[in-house]
């Protein structure tokens, strides 16, 4: 309960007055049932006229006697008079058009405790929703390189909903409930405390039974929520590597693959649902029994010679003591149903609780233009959860030290897993380095406001990176009022005009998911046209044309020149034919840059840059 009640401290007080609106509904449904349900007491005794004959002659003024003694003797005379005026049968007919008026009463203001929640359970579901997605695009690159992305989005499609199902659907339980409970039990005790006395006995072995068996159910929840994570994560694989998966003809092992993890799944969900679907008949029973124990001593006390509660009044304590056991049953309930919501809640906070490692001082640096050069000062960097067999971190980057003035282009070749991709990525501060540090015109690139560091560079990478929308979305990605003229002129710079125009409505064309509807080439000029609407002064280049066909790579290599003017550039490429007229070339070996320098200088030097051009050729 303690967890229960932690969840909804962090996300129902925005939601207060909605809380407010339900807790004096459901107190007016309350008041309201216990009303409605007295006026069986007069029912039964016109019915099995159980007033031997004695007639109320007056009313009794409050104080004069017992308040029960007082409110029973007014209201029979008051019955009285009524039967007296229009006759027993017109009595009962007045009694029950009072008692439907009061359910009509009753149920509507019950309706209304169950809207006013509504907005509640909606919002919270929303807004951890909101906040997944807000901590999902906050996150540093490097938590997602240890996350699957279908257990990512597990947690944001199974977990949430069973938070909904589970915790949500439970708070009409927890802001209903004990005000019922409260309500019932003290009538009960009004009614009869020596019948109320006995109940109690058997109260809190209900309670403690259900919450043992809700424990449980929580252990075997968080591990089926896991295999439907991994379930999600077959199927994300599944549809991203279907064509490898072909080529290979692997569909029966892959079936076979999810098949055991699907099967393993629903083997933890039965056993998880059949111990849920123990709820209802487990508390219907022992409300059943109760009833039952209850029944035979209350029957002691009225058929005894001097009965301590009369017989319409003992049938109405077994009323009420049965509506109390249907909020009981409920509470039994959720001991079963929030518990699966935890589990669900704990695999949320694992990333609503993740750290943010890439975060900015108190007071950063704003910057709005570059002016001077990058430095890298001494970069030594290792990925986090990387070591080598003595415990040390593994360094995929060593005592870089590299100066990029403002409008040169510094290229970035050598072997795969050389470091050069890395090397990029540290300008952005996608990661944050170890040793040494990183400046943009003599500042430090941690010192500075992130939003506005990563204004000032663009992207263009190996795999266009586009998204399920238009041509003109795509294009102005990430570029607030930017005018149709300038999407236009942008597209005709990276070349990307006529294919746009060929296309069945123009820049207003869906591209399909990640582009699919293009060929790799047009992908890729998207992409430029993207970076030169940005119009970046810094430009990060890697292996922008490396996936390509000669006449697309021949298309894009024309659009990136054209963005490469008057910029600042970093140019990662494996074909050195497309960076020979960079201002200087780095060449990075096992994380250190070996070799530096133009390509004529490079190729005289005769080293690793001389091997690469060599083995192209």
């Amino acid at each position: 309960m303690k967890e229960f009640l932690q969840v909804l401290r962090r996300f129902v007080p925005p939601y207060k007055k909605y809380i407010v609106l339900t807790i004096v509904f459901n107190l007016l449904s309350a008041l309201l049932n216990i009303f409605s349900f007295a006026t069986l007491i007069p029912i039964l005794k016109i019915l099995f006229k159980t007033d031997g004959g004695a007639r109320v002659t007056h009313l009794m003024a409050l104080g004069s006697a017992d308040i029960k003694d007082v409110i029973s003797n007014n209201a029979n005379y008051y019955v009285q008079q009524v039967i007296d005026a229009v006759g027993a049968s017109n009595t009962l007919l007045i009694i029950g058009a009072l008692l439907a008026f009061a359910t009509f009463l009753k149920t509507g203001a019950y309706f209304l405790s169950a809207a006013a929640l509504i907005p509640v359970r909606t919002g919270v579901v929303r807004d951890i929703r909101d906040q997944l997605y807000r901590k999902i695009t906050s996150l540093h690159l490097g938590f997602f390189s240890e996350e699957r992305k279908g257990d990512i989005i597990a947690r944001m499609t199974g977990d949430v909903q069973e938070i909904d199902s589970s915790i949500m659907a439970s708070l009409e339980m927890l802001f209903k409930n004990p005000i019922l409970i409260i309500i019932y039990f003290g009538t009960l005790i009004f009614v009869s405390w020596q019948l109320t006395l006995f109940t109690l006995i058997f109260v809190p072995i209900f309670g403690w039974f259900m919450g043992f068996v809700g424990r449980k159910l929580k252990a075997q929840s968080i591990k089926a929520q896991s295999l439907w994570s991994d379930t999600m994560s077959q199927v994300e694989e599944t549809l991203g590597g279907l064509r490898v998966i072909k080529a290979f003809t692997a569909e029966k092992k892959m079936n076979e693959r999810f098949n055991k993890i699907n099967t393993e799944y629903r083997d933890d969900l039965t056993r998880v649902n059949t111990r849920q679907a123990l709820a209802h008949p487990m508390s219907e029973f022992l409300g059943t029994v109760m009833i039952i124990v209850v029944l035979w001593f209350g029957g002691t006390l009225v058929l005894r010679s001097n009965p301590v509660i009369t017989g319409p009044t003992f049938i109405y304590y077994l009323v009420i003591l049965y509506s109390i056991i249907n909020p009981l049953k409920d509470f039994s309930k959720a001991s079963y149903n929030i518990p699966k919501g935890l589990a669900s809640m704990e695999r949320v906070d694992k990333i609503l609780k993740a750290e943010t490692e890439i975060t900015e001082r108190p007071d950063p640096v704003s910057i709005d233009s570059f002016e001077h050069e990058i430095e890298f000062r001494n970069v030594s960097f290792a990925y986090n959860d990387s070591k080598n067999d003595n415990g040390e971190p593994h360094w995929v980057l060593r005592d870089i030290n590299l100066r990029i003035p403002k409008g040169k282009t510094v290229a970035l070749v050598g072997q795969s897993g050389g470091g050069k991709s890395t090397l990029v990525d540290l300008i952005p501060r996608y990661y944050d380095i170890q040793k040494g540090e990183i400046l943009i015109d003599g500042i430090n690139i941690r010192d500075l406001r992130i939003h506005d560091l990563r204004s000032l560079i663009g992207n263009v990478n190996q795999e266009a990176i586009l998204f399920n929308d238009t041509f003109y979305n795509n294009i102005t990605f990430g570029v607030e009022n930017a005018t149709k003229e300038e999407v236009v002129r942008a597209a005709k710079i990276a070349n990307a005009y006529d294919f746009i125009m060929e296309s069945e409505k123009g820049f207003d064309t869906n591209i399909g998911d990640r582009g699919g509807r293009l060929s790799g080439g047009q992908r890729q000029r998207i992409s430029i046209a993207r970076a030169i609407l940005k119009n970046p002064p810094i430009l990060i280049l890697d292996e922008a044309t490396s996936a390509l066909d000669t006449e697309s790579e021949r298309l894009v290599q024309d659009a990136l020149y054209k963005l490469m003017k008057t910029r600042t550039t970093v140019a990662i490429a494996h074909r050195l034919s497309t960076i020979k007229n960079s201002d200087e070339i780095c060449v990075l070996h096992e994380g250190r840059i070996v070799e530096r320098g133009t390509h004529d200088e490079l190729m005289a030097l005769g080293g690793y840059y001389k091997k690469l051009h060599d083995m192209q050729e």
